[in-house]
């Protein structure tokens, strides 16, 4: 964010009062509050509703009383708060003044060490929600009271509009071109600091595109029987589709769910919601759009592919909510997901699901499981940290995770080199002895990923997401591929 070209404030003494959400930082502590409370337990949300009834300020009161942001994992507009810091140094008057509960407000001004003063909601003082004229009135009377008699305002949105009507002098950040129209009605010689636009680009990273790649596993199962009728494609493709919205949707409320510990990570902390350039209002629209979207198309495939989808649904759920932060259990959980996957597709086709398939799919996305968070945990051992954010493990069960991992991998090997002799792959394949050059190539593969995990290549990435960008694994497919084909056909 850059400030566009402008006339700069005028070099004089009147404090500047400087609005917390949206402004200061491009969040709304307000919906980062509301995340934390439901994160603690998803039935908060009916108490959420109950407080409605109390006003804004109520409201607010109640859940600063249960949560707080942590003001050290919010995001702060930088170019704006080097603008503060230098209107600082010349010896200006900050104050920060927010509709935000007054504690929050409190909370991040000794974050940062830049504000003279607060303002904020008090509902126990005069049950006013600090917003609009209120806010208007209550700046006015705070510089009274400090003795001057104007006063500047930076703020970003059509609330603000009351609030500027009143100040000698206005700043505009972030704000909606429409907001700042109306405010150079009132101030021609605003400072505006240039709003982000929402690009594409941004939504698609919000909502995970690349991960769709991983709901290609729906079409194993068609694969794996060697069935060509185009109507069964076309379910499954129907389905991908359908599942790659409830993925999506279930990433964005994945997201929305662990904000303090995305921003906590070093790759994590650039996701679009985390960095704030996408809100949570936002995001909560489109992922509960794309989610009734997902379950529309699941029913045109079937009533049986409907509750697939709704138990993946509420599964990832229950692992964004709960089951990520319990050791051992999430990567069960990992791989039971990619597992369901398969069984999905085997139910949108029509077919069996091979108990052979099952098995060798357990078994090696439980691998590529503990290879991610081994990974992860590669990295918090180089920073001598002592518990990964939001997870049950530490640098110490390294030596323990890998050995299970390995050991998982090449028993997904093992249910290959067994499957090789068995009755299925007689009656699926010409000469199912070819499928023995299988086995050395997926055992390389595994082995080699899990070299990589050692020497930290990975950098706490999603296997698969490495995968799909490294040229050997790759090569690997097309291995795998050319020899299946080779045995189909009985050469």
């Amino acid at each position: 964010m850059t400030p566009a070209a402008a006339t700069a404030l005028p070099s004089d003494t009147c404090p500047l009062y400087v609005d917390l959400d949206g402004t200061l930082t491009p969040s709304d502590t307000l919906y980062e509050s509301v995340m934390l409370y439901i994160r603690r337990n998803p039935f908060h949300l009916f108490r959420l509703f109950a407080w409605l009834a109390l006003g804004k300020a109520g409201f607010k009161r109640k859940l600063a009383n249960a949560v707080r942001p942590d003001p050290a994992r919010l995001p702060y507009h930088e170019h704006f708060m080097q603008f503060l810091r230098e209107e600082r140094d010349r010896g200006r008057s900050l104050v920060l003044a927010s509709a935000a509960d007054a504690r929050i407000v409190r909370d991040v001004a000794e974050h940062l060490q830049l504000f003279d003063d607060t303002l904020g909601t008090n509902a126990g003082a005069d049950g006013l929600n600090l917003s609009r004229a209120n806010k208007r009135d209550a700046i006015a009377s705070h510089a009274r009271a400090r003795g001057h008699s104007t006063w500047a305002y930076a703020g970003n949105s059509a609330d603000d509009i009351a609030v500027w009507q009143g100040s000698a002098q206005a700043v505009a950040v972030n704000a909606p071109a429409r907001v700042v129209s109306e405010l150079q009605r009132v101030h021609p010689q605003a400072r505006v600091f240039e709003r982000e636009p929402l690009r594409l680009k941004t939504v698609l990273r919000a909502i995970r595109l690349k991960q769709w790649s991983k709901n290609a596993l729906l079409f194993v199962p068609l694969l794996a029987s060697h069935r060509t009728d185009p109507h069964l494609w076309g379910l499954v493709l129907l389905a991908f589709v359908a599942f790659g919205l409830c993925a999506s949707a279930t990433y964005l409320f994945n997201d929305l769910l662990d904000l303090p510990n995305d921003r906590a990570h070093r790759l994590k902390r650039h996701r679009p919601l985390a960095a704030a350039t996408i809100s949570i209002p936002l995001a909560v629209l489109l992922g509960s759009a794309m989610l009734v979207l997902a379950f529309v198309l699941a029913w045109a495939v079937s009533p049986t592919f409907t509750g697939m989808l709704l138990l993946y649904t509420v599964t990832t759920l229950a692992y964004s909510m709960v089951l990520k932060r319990m050791a051992l259990i999430d990567v069960l959980v990992l791989s039971g997901l990619y597992t369901l996957r398969i069984a999905a597709g085997a139910v949108a086709a029509n077919v069996a699901l091979s108990n052979w398939l099952a098995a060798f799919s357990i078994f090696l996305f439980l691998s590529l499981a503990l290879v991610k968070r081994c990974a992860e945990l590669e990295e918090l051992d180089d920073k001598h940290a002592t518990l990964a954010p939001g997870r049950g493990y530490q640098p110490r069960d390294l030596p323990s995770l890998r050995a299970m991992g390995m050991a998982s991998g090449f028993l997904a090997v093992m249910v290959l080199a067994l499957y090789i002799d068995s009755q299925n792959s007689e009656m699926l394949y010409a000469n199912p002895q070819w499928l023995w050059a299988a086995a050395p190539v997926l055992l390389l593969w595994i082995m080699r990923i899990w070299l990589k995990t050692g020497r930290r290549e990975l950098h706490g990435e999603d296997p698969l997401q490495f995968a799909l960008k490294d040229p050997f694994s790759w090569m690997t497919l097309l291995a795998m591929g050319g020899i299946g084909i080779t045995a189909t056909i009985g050469l």
